[in-house]
């Protein structure tokens, strides 16, 4: 088991309510728990079956040297990159056109 955050973005209800099942909403579109490995894999099959044209981040526990590791899914301006095996989040200019 490991601590698992999820925080979404325009998602719809349905969505949301999912993942209010398996995890607790500490503010809106703020999502924690404790679950194993399967669950979350099975959590993230959840989300990107129903997001839609939401975006979500999804963080966990992990036993490297940021002690944590997290996956992206649809549009943000933060953008996950590997900068000497390390995953950081390069963040991208608003486009005034």
């Amino acid at each position: 088991m490991s601590m698992l955050m999820v925080v979404t973005e325009n998602v719809p209800p349905r969505l949301r309510g999912r993942l209010a099942v398996w995890l607790l909403e500490v503010r809106a579109g703020v999502y924690v728990g404790d679950v194993s490995r399967r669950s979350r894999e099975m959590i993230w099959q959840q989300i990107t079956s129903l997001s839609e044209s939401g975006n979500v981040v999804m963080a966990w526990a992990s036993n490297n040297e940021s002690g944590f590791e997290f996956q992206t899914l649809g549009e943000n301006r933060r953008l996950p990159v590997e900068m000497d095996g390390i995953r950081l989040v390069s963040f991208s200019p608003i486009n005034n056109q």
